[in-house]
């Protein structure tokens, strides 16, 4: 974090990545004092309105984070700027998107949180977007201009008031991971998954203990369940008779995340169901004192971790590994069988997850796997017009997870290219995938 002060004395020369989070009202002028070197520049979680028209004085500027401010339109200074790649403006008022906004090298759009009624035709006009996040908006339909987006990958158009998906959307040539849940379209499937039959876990019957983790959707603790029906409170006093079973409680925030709402993802892990590579749903959480949304799971080995982290703001759309990471064939091969089998029975059930990546997937280096993080996932009629497009997305997701894991084994047999490369083309469904792994290589 820095400041005006450290701006003013001359003390960030040279900087190339400013982040200011100290009650702005105005752009600070002095920021034009780093403009051969800035390239990213963060001024989330301030009071901001505008930014100045000059804004393009900052001629090596990339990325730009304006989150969590007051505008209400996206300032047409951006549009000026000749490298920014990268904009974020979540969680501000904004109404208006000026086609003059969008720079002409923009790679990547977060407008995540917003009252976006209408988009403009010119956004189909930036060759090189690739990752689009539009949850939480008022978009009643997307322009057809945007059917010339041929590098999008990643989409995120949750809780807008769409009623149905263009046909063009789903044709796109590299749209992998599509997040559209909480949107007029789905409601009839998402309100059935809500109600999806799971035993009613009383919130008494639970003691907190401590944080495991935290995501956009959500807080997860690890919690004894006194399963008599005792009430032990949240003291840590867990009563005098009954079974105490340690588990893991998630609870829900009822804010936007980027995905979408933490609803649709309660939803998705109900509708689920029962899989030996899914973590386990024991029920849901009733009369939480604040009147959350919570689920209670299994505990999971904590020698499970995370396969990978996240994309980076270099990478866009693709995870990061350690440099180091390596898996034998056996390995990749289990990890791979697990999560298309894991797809299959998701859209069986007409789920699609929205996010297969590794950094959603819990293994503990034998090859045991678990997929997670439901925060993406989006509901369609199996036996609907759309759903062959669906599974097509999925695949492709499948196919970049296939070539991560291929690409850190020694010896990879031909064979097993080949399946990578036409699932990356969205060719074979996973019911074939499936039978693809299960022969020996």
């Amino acid at each position: 974090m820095h400041t005006l002060e450290q701006l003013r004395s001359g003390a960030l020369a040279g900087l190339t990545r400013l982040t200011m989070r100290c009650g702005l009202t105005e752009f600070p002028r002095e920021i034009y004092a780093l403009a051969d070197s800035l390239e990213i520049l963060d001024l989330s979680g301030n009071a901001l309105r505008a930014l100045p028209n000059d804004l393009h004085r900052l001629h090596k500027l990339r990325i730009i984070f304006c989150s969590d401010n007051l505008f209400e339109e996206l300032p047409v200074a951006l549009g000026a700027c000749a490298s920014l790649t990268m904009v974020g403006f979540k969680a501000n008022r904004i109404r208006h998107v000026p086609a003059a906004a969008l720079p002409a090298a923009l790679r990547w759009l977060v407008l995540t949180d917003n009252a976006i009624e209408e988009l403009p035709a010119e956004l189909g006009e930036r060759p090189q977007l690739q990752k689009l996040m539009l949850a939480g908006n008022c978009l009643r339909e997307l322009p057809a201009a945007m059917a010339r987006l041929h590098k999008l990958e990643l989409l995120r158009i949750a809780c807008n008031q769409l009623t149905a998906l263009p046909d063009w959307l789903l044709a796109l040539p590299r749209l992998t991971w599509l997040a559209y849940a909480g949107n007029p379209l789905c409601a009839p499937l998402e309100d059935t998954l809500v109600h999806t039959p799971s035993a009613a876990i009383p919130w008494s019957a639970l003691t907190l203990r401590d944080k495991l983790g935290e995501g956009a959707s959500g807080i997860i603790y690890r919690a004894d369940w006194r399963q008599d029906g005792g009430n032990s409170g949240n003291s840590g006093n867990t009563g005098t008779s009954g079974t105490v079973r340690p588990v893991a409680v998630k609870i829900f925030r009822a804010a936007m995340t980027s995905d979408g709402s933490p609803l649709s993802e309660m939803a998705a892990c109900l509708g689920a169901g029962a899989h030996p590579n899914l973590i386990p749903v024991l029920g849901h959480v009733a009369n939480h004192p604040d009147a959350s949304h919570a689920l209670l799971m299994a505990l999971i080995d904590p020698a499970f971790h995370n396969l990978a982290g996240p994309p980076s703001l270099d990478s866009c759309t693709r995870d990061c590994y350690a440099a180091d990471k390596r898996f034998d064939l056996s390995t990749a091969l289990a990890i791979a069988r697990a999560i298309a089998s894991v797809a299959a029975q998701l859209h069986r059930h007409g789920i699609m997850h929205g996010d297969l990546y590794a950094h959603n997937i819990l293994h503990d280096d034998h090859g045991q796997t678990l997929l997670g993080d439901f925060g993406a996932a989006s509901f369609y009629d199996a036996a609907g017009p759309q759903a062959d497009a669906m599974q097509t997305l999925e695949v492709r997701a499948f196919g970049n997870l296939l070539e991560e894991l291929l690409d850190r084994c020694d010896t990879v047999p031909l064979a097993l290219r080949a399946l990578q490369a036409a699932c990356q083309q969205g060719q074979p469904r996973f019911a074939r995938i499936n039978e693809e792994l299960d022969n020996p290589f």
